[in-house]
């Protein structure tokens, strides 16, 4: 029987192996869901509210319990995994509150007597999710396709089963979720294809590497499916010099470190205008210096490990590459000894475009560090990425709103910090995917937005 090994990052050890579907587990899985899909999708929205601020309520009250799931199978440190429990349930409340508004009939005047588009569901809606926000991520896509009337299958990395399960169990043991609503498909990721594939699922959201992305929508389109992609991101963070330096530092900081900095839309390609370069760079070195890399257990711990000794093998070639091209090394950069994957807070500068830094995502707490003579070659670098996620830009608030227009990117933060809320749609161009999550835009990807005329025609 195949299973599914958890390493703890914190040691290098097992943490405990999970049985893997075969074929047949799969079938019996996706087929749970289509069955649950014809009932759930006749229900009211207010009834599906119901179910959704349910699961939010478990969610806050069991916490404790669930936070710890992702310490220990992905590094996240207890702190910011508590924050994450409670952002996912911030997303099923978000939706059970505005899905009425969000899914209301548009009435559209044309020569019927009434024309209207209304937004029908469509099935069994595969999301196909990493390791690296297992619950936020989960109702990021879960919040908005059930309330729009279709079923979720789970598929996370095969390293986090237990918050995969922990999910699933949420809609099971909640009051009024028919069985099979939200499911968990535990597979290796060789397997995902034919789940892809399988007729019953109508719809796949993929959350990942660009590399996955491109072979999902691959099968996707080949099985003519819809589908959503949100994926890898270089985004660039520009601070020109009329910038509030102590500000831009402070959030720049925090963005380039949450989750140890491996999260798709952290500041990874930080572009300071060389006026000042040398002031921003000292603030900047003096934050992330100050940070503390430990125990994720620890309520006292910053950043926690990298979640996989082969993700931390190719930071640290991605950081070398750098400083050997010509990039100054100010912090950090040396593998530590001893047990689990810990990467220290890393800081380069004088990095420039060509340099490893630049053009491969580095998904981990290094901050790359680029002089820009001007606003405008500030801006040049930042779109030259094949990426295009998420981007900052600090400066007055008119000269940043104008700026925005010119980055090439699915979100922009003019002096704030680049975030996923479920107000608001996210969402990538370029090698970043397409499609949005969130936000209206994000409950009406998987919908049938019908056309209705109805007669008789009128003069």
């Amino acid at each position: 029987m195949s299973v599914l090994t958890v390493i703890d990052p914190r040691t290098g050890t097992v943490a405990h192996e999970v049985p893997a579907a075969g074929p047949e587990e799969v079938g019996q899985v996706i087929g749970r869901a289509h069955r649950a899909f014809g009932g759930w999708s006749q229900r009211s929205i207010a009834e599906r509210a119901a179910v959704l601020h349910a699961v939010a309520g478990r969610l806050r009250a069991e916490r404790e319990e669930l936070a710890p799931l992702m310490t220990l199978e992905m590094g996240k440190p207890i702190t910011e995994a508590r924050a994450e429990v409670d952002k996912a349930a911030w997303a099923a409340e978000h939706y059970a509150e505005h899905a009425t508004a969000y899914l209301a009939t548009e009435e559209i005047p044309s020569d019927a007597t009434r024309s209207y588009v209304q937004y029908l569901p469509l099935g069994p809606v595969l999301g196909i999710l990493p390791w690296n926000a297992p619950f936020w991520l989960a109702f990021r896509f879960l919040a908005p396709t059930l309330m729009a009337g279709n079923t979720g299958v789970l598929k996370h990395d095969p390293r986090v089963p237990r918050c995969a399960q922990a999910i699933a169990a949420l809609f099971d043991e909640s009051v009024g979720a028919p069985p099979g609503l939200v499911e968990a498909l535990l597979v290796q990721t060789p397997d995902v294809e034919a789940a892809i594939r399988d007729p019953r699922i109508q719809a796949v959201s993929f959350t990942g590497s660009d590399r996955a992305g491109s072979a999902v929508a691959s099968v996707a389109a080949a099985e003519i499916k819809p589908h959503v992609l949100e994926l890898g991101g270089s985004d660039p963070a520009i601070v020109l010099a009329d910038a509030d330096l102590e500000a831009a530092a402070a959030t720049i900081a925090t963005m380039r470190i949450i989750n140890a900095g491996q999260s798709c839309i952290a500041a990874k390609r930080i572009i300071v205008e060389d006026a000042v370069h040398d002031e921003f760079v000292a603030l900047l070195h003096e934050r992330l210096d100050a940070l503390v890399v430990g125990d994720p257990r620890e309520e006292t711990t910053q950043i926690g490990p990298i979640a996989r000794e082969d993700l931390r093998e190719n930071l640290h070639r991605q950081v070398v590459e750098t400083v050997q091209a010509g990039a100054e090394c100010r912090l950090g950069g040396e593998l530590p000894e001893g047990p689990g994957f810990f990467y220290p807070v890393t800081l380069l500068t004088e990095v420039r475009p060509g340099m490893t830094a630049c053009v491969e995502e580095t998904f981990g707490p290094v901050a790359a560090v680029l002089r820009a003579g001007s606003a405008q070659e500030a801006l040049d670098l930042a779109n030259d990425t094949p990426y295009g996620l998420g981007a900052s830009v600090w400066t007055s608030t008119d000269r940043g709103e104008a700026i925005a227009r010119q980055i090439v990117a699915g979100q922009v933060a003019v002096n704030g910090i680049v975030k996923t809320d479920p107000r608001l749609p996210s969402g990538g161009v370029k090698r970043s995917g397409y499609g949005r999550e969130l936000g209206r835009e994000g409950v009406l990807e998987f919908v049938n937005a019908q056309q209705v005329w109805v007669g008789p025609r009128r003069g």
